[in-house]
């Protein structure tokens, strides 16, 4: 894959923020590792069924967890099978998490009924921001390319039927909750972003 097909956006694991993020040690701290139930020793399975630009889901890997992602336009798989395969090449430590990291190109609703895993984080693209501060240039390409997620509440319930222990959902700090969806367990909050924590059958909160 040529990922200069799309100038305006390159996955990099290694030279962009989240290169810099795994080399500074950011981890088993941050907010969505807190919510995907990285602790005591604990290392859960994960599906990303949003994949998106992938970084979640290698800052997960780098912790230790297998981690598979589910990514359903053909334009930012490609892209991520780019970054991941430069990634894998620049040294063993990136391998190593590179390893850990399975791509699957499709629909979550369609794949998910067939998977298992201890968490489910799901990241749909966001509701637009009600204050007028301009989005990232990448995410304002990410949006073009992926279109908006209609179908974000049927995703949700099909992450509840799979995911063993708890199912993650990413959304904006300020924003009102999904319409329809049933209230959180518990939020952790970060510092633009929460995340809306779903506990699943006797999983005990970690």
């Amino acid at each position: 894959m040529d990922h200069t097909a799309h100038p305006d956006l390159t996955i990099d694991f290694v030279g962009g923020a989240v290169g810099h993020r795994f080399r500074s040690g950011g981890g088993r701290a941050q907010a969505l590792h807190k919510a995907a139930g990285f602790t005591n020793g604990n290392i859960p399975t994960i599906i990303d069924a949003t994949a998106g630009l992938g970084r979640d889901a290698f800052l997960l890997a780098s912790l230790g967890a297998q981690v598979s992602l589910i990514e359903r336009s053909p334009d930012i798989h490609a892209l991520l099978q780019d970054g991941l395969q430069r990634a894998s090449e620049a040294g063993p430590d990136y391998a190593a998490i590179v390893a850990r990291m399975t791509l699957i190109h499709g629909d979550s609703k369609a794949l998910l009924p067939g998977m298992q895993a201890d968490v489910v984080v799901v990241d749909p693209m966001h509701p637009p921001r009600k204050n007028s501060a301009l989005v990232k240039k990448e995410m304002r390409v990410l949006r073009q390319l992926v279109g908006p997620d209609l179908d974000a509440f049927d995703l949700m319930q099909a992450a509840l039927a799979c995911a063993r222990k708890r199912v993650v959902l990413k959304w904006p700090l300020r924003a009102d909750p999904m319409p329809g969806l049933r209230k959180p367990s518990h939020q952790i909050i970060g510092k633009t972003t929460r995340y809306d924590v779903f506990m699943l059958g006797n999983t005990v909160l970690d």
